[in-house]
């Protein structure tokens, strides 16, 4: 566990009582409370500090895709999220009209909901897509990283830090009493969001730009359950001339809780002065989207913030990392934020337990910003792609053009017109909400990362080319550096993920019958390199049987092959067929993997 001494013999000893430990994880949002829940379920001792005095105190981010619900499920806390979440059923029916009560212009089905494309999605993992918002989130996380050993201290703001070669020393400010304290540990984690004050430390490389469009948020409490209980979803798209929403009359209507707490989102030029909104005139505005004049309604909130254009190429210089929206800082289209975050997490709390309890060489950190800099490259360009892509239902719908609020009326109405110019508009409708599918069916963008790095050992295979459009649709593999595809596998009493068999806080090598000589070179391997491995030999017979044949069918190995899983399921390497020593091949492996090649 972390502990206080009165003074440290380094560089620079801060004043004052120093806390010492292995990790410092700077915020509480996604990213950070999810490091810290990982760390200490490694035994990782770790201090999570917030300069807030408790988490996240708005919805913010909601959609939470099958990759984080894995790690949900890794971390045996899936269940305790599901409690909390709206279910899969009740996420994707998304609608876009002129109000809620008014009249559709088309609805999409979402995040795999419809029934053609919930196969690809039930196929790919053992979880689905759920919506809980960051309000329900965080606490979970915070909760049970601290009943694991890690340390929450809130109200507890970062100031500096400086690192030498026995580690880093966190200057910190206690808000509640004023005093300044430093924190001794091995390696810091900047999680502290898109403002990130860790990452300007460490003088992060940027590209793109911040506060491109401006937004608001309008929380509030009213019960609709009449009007969009049959058409269940998280989303509403309002198009309404005339409303005070922006340039073009546009709104988003977000469900939070179902179906009486909701936020209302609209942009504003950011370019202008921000919008101003008093209670009435956001019970207004709330009443206007919805179409409903005369309806009871809570103001909770409201809030501004700015849509970014941003990702960091280096995520970490020496003992300083930095995570979530830190590193990747875009728009809420896709829903990829939250869940980018914990994938970031899951990736670098393996290889910081690895390194701390001597498993590893120090260069195996290397590979986190080789890993994950280029996922934050592709969502943040997804995700503004995706929101650009809105104009195309307003170019359908011919309300760009349009020099007042009587000839957007006109526009919108003309798509009901037997007429040449309304069949076109609605031809035109058909081809935008298609393309919709890029930002709420991008199934290949959340669960498509592939890893290239010095953690994983090619075998001069290369990904097969995709069979489908790879941002809509996820294609598994287990060629290196691939995430573990899915396959249900167990016996006649028990049903288990194949993920399952492959835990956080180990090395797994997964076989068949004919390749059961690994696992004595599993054995012998940790052995000598003192890490945790274990082997899994599925076939009938064994503990675990390939249910469905599915795995046969997705393994791209012989049956004596293997596949060396990292702790985050990632394939760490593979041997197609038995080798003539199976214990060189795979002490060579994690030699190299694991940065101990002196060893």
């Amino acid at each position: 566990m972390p502990t206080f001494s009165d003074g440290i013999s380094e560089t620079e000893p801060p004043a004052g009582t120093i806390m010492t430990t292995d990790v410092v994880v700077v915020g509480s949002g996604p990213a950070g409370a999810a490091a810290a829940l990982l760390l200490a379920t490694l035994g990782v001792d770790t201090v999570m500090i917030t300069k807030y005095r408790w988490t996240a105190n708005t919805p913010r981010a909601h959609i939470t895709n099958q990759r984080a619900m894995e790690i949900f499920r890794d971390l045996g806390i899936e269940e305790q999220v599901l409690a909390d979440a709206t279910e899969h059923s009740l996420v994707g029916d998304t609608v876009f009209c002129t109000s809620i009560a008014g009249e559709e212009i088309g609805r999409i089905r979402t995040w795999g909901t419809r029934p053609d494309r919930e196969g690809d999605y039930r196929l790919a993992s053992p979880c689905l897509t759920v919506d809980i918002p960051q309000t329900y989130l965080e606490p979970i996380l915070v909760r049970n990283a601290a009943q694991r050993g890690a340390q929450t201290r809130f109200s507890t703001e970062y100031l500096s830090h400086t690192q030498d070669a026995g580690g880093v020393t966190v200057r910190v400010l206690d808000r509640l009493t004023g005093q300044e304290y430093g924190i001794r540990a091995k390696y810091l984690i900047g999680a502290d969001g898109a403002r990130s004050k860790v990452a300007a430390d460490i003088d992060l490389p940027f590209e793109g730009a911040m506060d491109i469009a401006g937004s608001m948020n309008i929380t509030f409490k009213a019960d609709i359950g009449r009007y969009v209980a049959h058409r269940p979803s998280v989303l509403y798209w309002v198009i309404q001339p005339g409303s005070n929403v922006g340039g073009i009359g546009a709104g988003l209507v977000r469900m939070v809780r179902p179906w009486n707490e909701w936020l209302i989102v609209w942009g504003y030029d950011i370019a202008e002065e921000p919008p101003v909104v008093d209670q009435a005139a956001a019970v207004q505005i709330v009443r206007n989207l919805l179409g409903i004049p005369d309806l009871d309604v809570e103001i909770t909130g409201t809030s501004l913030w700015g849509n970014n254009e941003m990702y960091a190429t280096l995520l970490q210089r020496g003992r300083v990392f930095c995570a979530g929206d830190a590193v990747h800082r875009h728009p809420p289209s896709n829903g990829l934020g939250s869940n980018t975050s914990i994938q970031d997490a899951y990736n670098l709390a393996w290889k910081i337990a690895a390194v701390v309890k001597g498993h590893a060489g120090p260069g195996l950190l290397e590979t986190y910003s080789a890993e994950r800099a280029p996922v934050a490259e592709r969502i943040v360009k997804r995700a503004n792609k995706s929101s650009r892509e809105f104009v195309d239902i307003f170019a359908a719908l011919g309300v760009l053009d349009a020099k007042s609020e009587a000839e957007m009326a006109a526009a919108i109405e003309e798509r009901k017109a037997n007429t040449p110019a309304g069949a076109a508009k609605r031809a035109a409708l058909v081809r935008a909400m298609e393309l919709k599918n890029y930002e709420f069916n991008a199934h290949g963008v959340e669960l498509g990362q592939h890893y290239v790095s010095d953690a994983v050992v090619p075998d001069g295979s290369r990904l097969p080319e995709p069979e489908r459009d790879s941002d809509l649709y996820y294609q598994a593999s287990t060629v290196p550096g691939a995430h573990l595809p899915h396959a249900w596998v167990g016996d006649n009493a028990h049903r288990h993920a194949l993920m399952d068999l492959a835990p956080y806080d180990r090395w797994t090598l997964l076989t068949g019958i004919a390749g059961e000589a690994w696992e004595r070179a599993a054995e012998a391997v940790a052995e000598k390199l003192g890490i945790p491995l274990t082997a899994v030999v599925i076939g009938p017979g064994r503990e675990v049987t390939d249910l469905y044949y599915d795995w046969a069918k997705v393994r791209e190995t012989d049956e004596s092959g293997a596949l060396l899983v990292r702790p985050d399921k990632h394939i760490a390497w593979r041997a197609a067929t038995l080798p003539g020593d199976p214990e060189e091949a795979l002490m060579r492996a994690l030699v190299s993997v694991l940065g101990r090649n002196g060893a």
